[in-house]
């Protein structure tokens, strides 16, 4: 099942920054083995903000929704999911 997700960072600016930089060192390791893994297919900076758009290919909801929790970042993220379908006018076969 393929999904899209859009995830908008807020840490808060109270947080030290050692910790700050500690979770987000955390965070890059996780999210690059779920991007080995195949999991997270794709992920993208929106520019001008601290916000991503990625593609997650995962067997459920479930799955989705554990992974999605167990990002360090989860506790201080707004985010957006969106279920994705082939759509019929697509030439792409490895976009199912």
């Amino acid at each position: 099942m393929l999904f899209q997700v859009r995830m908008n960072v807020n840490i808060p600016l109270d947080m030290p920054s050692d910790q700050a930089n500690e979770i987000k060192a955390i965070e890059k390791a996780y999210s690059q083995e779920l991007q080995r893994q195949g999991k997270w297919r794709h992920i993208w900076r929106i520019t001008g903000q601290y916000s991503n758009t990625s593609i997650f290919d995962v067997e459920s909801n479930e799955e989705l929704h554990s992974i999605l929790q167990g990002l360090p970042l989860y506790p201080y993220m707004e985010i957006e999911v969106m279920a994705l379908n082939r759509h019929p006018s697509s030439i792409r076969e490895d976009d199912s």
